[in-house]
């Protein structure tokens, strides 16, 4: 399956159409992007029922701005509209293979349980981000 480019045209529309969205934010003058970009591309290839997506910081730098992406590449993971991984460097395949289990394998009820307890006990906090790995 291609990657979809997101925009921030596209974007709210993609996120909350699909339940399952890998975003892959890059710059074509990125050496570690470019070398990214193959494992990515077979990835999507090998989970054609994943959402996988980039997004070009230097065309959509509005959109990288939102995220508070500052290195690239930046992969992040949304499941039900839920940021549930967010983390900068190239990924191995291998590696790329066993995140993309773990966040298979997340229970969302449970994800968006524990986003509500921290947004009770902190008075708002995040918008549910989690950063790293996913907890499985």
């Amino acid at each position: 399956m291609a990657t979809v480019e997101l925009t921030k045209e596209n974007f709210d529309q993609t996120i909350s159409e699909n339940p399952f969205v890998l975003i892959d934010f890059w710059a074509g003058w990125c050496r570690p992007c470019l070398q990214f970009a193959p494992v990515y591309e077979k990835a999507s290839e090998a989970h054609p029922d994943l959402v996988f997506a980039k997004v070009d910081t230097e065309a959509q730098q509005e959109l990288a701005g939102a995220f508070e992406i500052t290195s690239i590449p930046t992969l992040m993971i949304v499941r039900d509209q839920v940021a549930i991984f967010a983390q900068p460097g190239a990924l191995p395949e291998a590696a790329l293979t066993d995140l993309i289990g773990q966040a298979r394998a997340l229970d969302m009820d449970e994800v968006r349980a524990k986003i509500a307890a921290s947004q009770q006990g902190d008075g708002g906090g995040s918008a549910g981000e989690e950063r790293g790995t996913p907890e499985a």
